[in-house]
């Protein structure tokens, strides 16, 4: 039984001083889940530890014990208004592991009682507890402008949503005592000659019962398909995830809704290639172009740009355009555009072609292949 030694019960569960019931509550059923002796048999050190902490929470649970405990730094049943040792009364808590029976008759068994305290189930009416609501992810297929731009784009989602009828409660009218409990929120349960109080499984350790709501079941939330506008930032690219706050599944009891994540593909454009935020294309020349060199027009993203074509340039030759790529999702900042040459070697059809290009390669008397065989060296 709690006794005048003075154990700090708030560091055996975990919790600070101004811990919530819930928060207590909470704690005690991590700790007896790990050290309950049902789930270790034979382990003495755990028995032990269940008993302190079963200790723990009986005088933690109980308003009037905690505020004892508070005052003097310890609880002793021997108190002025306090319960006699063994008399009894609901809130002593009595241990006598020798001999005790973890599946005998004559009363609940541990295994079922723990069972009972730790389901997890809301009994019916009871008062539900706050729960944040969940994130929600969808996938949107966007074109390349949209990317480069931004946009704004309509989307048809579907998500739990706050139920109208009873507004996110999941109860209808006025909250009313709980009768298993007194309104106390605890009942006591024994298994073999351990007593203790335990959350009641009428209300859920609220005291309190509710009528629930018929339009959403008493989960205060309904499944509802909307469709919403998503604000497309500029420079996103494929497999980006863009955060909608607020879109997910909404609370209960007035929590926080998720959000919704949008993972977003970019469909290719069929010039512009995007690596990162630089942009790649390619730009076709004629062969004079590339042998004396011009100036030409080229596509951006911001229009037509004026390129110079260096004379002697080559086939897959790449010309740097800076400044011309993506803005950055991150900072704004643009990327390169990258235009590669690609030199156009007309098909000699006409006969005056034919004897033009044999007089030029005659006048020019260059061999461009005289090293490849040094270089082989065959």
């Amino acid at each position: 039984m709690p006794t005048t030694t003075k154990t700090d019960y708030y560091e055996m569960l975990g919790v600070p001083r101004k811990a919530s019931s819930k928060d207590i509550r909470t704690a005690f059923r991590k700790l007896a889940r790990k050290y309950h002796p049902d789930l270790n048999p034979g382990d003495k050190a755990s028995e032990e530890k269940f008993k302190q902490i079963q200790e723990a929470y009986d005088v933690l649970s109980d308003s009037k014990k905690r505020q004892m405990y508070d005052q003097y730094g310890f609880y002793s049943e021997n108190f002025p208004g306090g319960a006699p040792p063994d008399s009894g009364e609901a809130g002593g808590v009595h241990f006598d592991f020798g001999g005790f029976d973890f599946g005998g008759a004559g009363g609940t068994s541990f295994r079922d009682l723990f069972s009972q305290f730790f389901r997890g189930g809301r009994g019916a009416g009871m008062e539900p507890e706050s729960e944040a609501g969940g994130d929600l992810e969808y996938q949107i297929e966007i074109d390349f402008w949209d990317a480069v731009r931004g946009a704004v784009k309509k989307l048809s989602i579907t998500r739990l949503d706050a139920c109208q009828t009873c507004l996110g409660t999941g109860a209808i009218g006025t909250p009313q005592t709980c009768t298993a409990c007194g309104g106390t929120g605890t009942i006591q349960q024994s298994a073999g000659k351990m007593r203790f109080n335990v959350p009641c499984t009428r209300c859920g350790g609220t005291g309190k019962l509710r009528t629930a709501c018929r339009a959403c079941g008493g989960e205060g939330r309904v499944r509802r398909t909307e469709t919403i506008e998503v604000r497309i930032p500029v420079g996103v690219a494929s497999g980006s995830r863009v955060r909608v706050p607020g879109k997910g599944n909404a609370g209960t009891m007035g929590a926080p809704a998720g959000d919704l994540y949008l993972r977003v593909e970019v469909r290719p454009h069929p010039f512009f290639e995007r690596r990162g935020d630089d942009l790649y294309t390619t730009v076709p020349v004629t062969v004079m172009e590339a042998t004396l060199g011009a100036k030409i027009e080229v596509p951006t993203i911001d229009g037509r740009a004026v390129v110079r074509i260096p004379p002697g340039t080559n086939s897959g030759q790449t010309l740097r355009l800076r400044e011309k790529g993506i803005p950055s999702a991150r900072n704004g900042r643009r990327g390169d555009q990258y235009v590669a040459v690609q030199v156009v070697v007309p098909k000699p059809t006409d006969e005056r072609v034919r004897k033009l290009m044999h007089e030029l390669g005659n006048i020019a008397g260059e061999d461009p292949r005289k090293d490849v065989f040094a270089k082989a060296g065959v």
